[in-house]
């Protein structure tokens, strides 16, 4: 089995540890809260006294941290996993950081031999417990086939997402995805409630149709996603609903800033004659909107 030097054991990382621990693995862990440590040593792992020390004769090396500027100041400042990591160890990054940070984190460790896998955690805290996370994973490809048995070991999702650096890409895509569908959600949800309707039937309702199931899994599969414009529901059919959600949303008092704001972008579609297409060709139209060359 491995060992394996674990920096961050808050609540993602202390659950990943105890997996690495269930399958074998010797973890030393280090977390500056001593009630992590604590519950780290009773699920039967190592302590350590810093960041160099439970990287010390590890084979590989996770951090689990907060934000780019901690991860950083836990390799490569006094005491830090570059004092004690050595050149055939590999370092995994399950941090959710900016694409840069970690861009630079992986040029600095080159530079020391080290190799960088970067794989950020999809799901949660639950998934973590229940050894079922998902990881969007950035790396060479014989640095992931190394670490791979270490990933599988705490989750039963491994995205391969490219080269250097696109775990982190992708985890800051996807997050961006989640958090905003999120208050569109709560906008969404208080709307229904100050209609009157009952919640309950609101979200089954809404989870037999796109509007719960989600475009990515229904519209966008069907339709843009395969070059297929013609529509199933068109722009200004989507943006006739839009406009009379809005104006009740202004009767009743309710906020809709998420909505105002796509409102704004069928009415761009429409002004650029694609009022006829179907509504998933917003991202048509933002696409080449980014891009007109390509």
């Amino acid at each position: 089995m491995t060992k394996i030097g674990f920096v961050g054991l808050g609540t993602m990382g202390l659950a990943m540890a105890k997996n690495l621990i269930k399958a074998g693995h010797t973890v030393v862990g280090f977390d500056p809260a001593g009630t992590a440590m604590d519950n780290h040593v009773r699920n039967g792992g190592t302590k350590a006294s810093s960041p160099a020390e439970a990287a010390t004769g590890a084979e590989v090396v996770i951090t689990m941290l907060p934000n780019g500027k901690i991860v950083r100041h836990a390799i490569f400042d006094f005491g830090g996993v570059i004092e004690g990591i050595s050149d055939n160890a590999v370092l995994i990054d399950m941090s959710t950081i900016h694409p840069s940070e970690t861009d630079e984190i992986r040029k600095d460790l080159d530079a020391k031999n080290i190799a960088m896998v970067d794989a950020p955690v999809g799901r949660t805290s639950v998934e973590a417990a229940l050894g079922t996370s998902l990881f969007m994973v950035g790396a060479e490809k014989y640095d992931l086939e190394a670490v791979r048995p270490i990933l599988e070991a705490m989750g039963d999702t491994i995205i391969d997402c490219g080269g250097p650096g696109t775990g982190s890409r992708m985890k800051i895509v996807n997050n961006l995805m989640t958090t905003s569908l999120n208050v569109l959600t709560a906008q969404i949800l208080t709307f229904s409630d100050a209609t009157g309707l009952d919640r309950n039937l609101a979200v089954s309702v809404m989870n037999g149709t796109a509007a719960g199931r989600g475009h990515m899994s229904t519209t966008y599969p069907a339709k843009v996603l395969k070059g297929d414009l013609t529509p199933a529901f068109m722009i200004d059919l989507a943006k006739k609903d839009l406009d009379i959600a809005l104006a009740l949303s202004k009767e009743l008092g309710v906020s809709l800033s998420l909505p105002t704001q796509a409102e704004a972008i069928y009415a761009e579609a429409q002004e650029a004659g694609r009022g006829g297409q179907d509504w998933t060709a917003i991202y048509d139209m933002l696409h080449k909107n980014q891009f007109p060359t390509a």
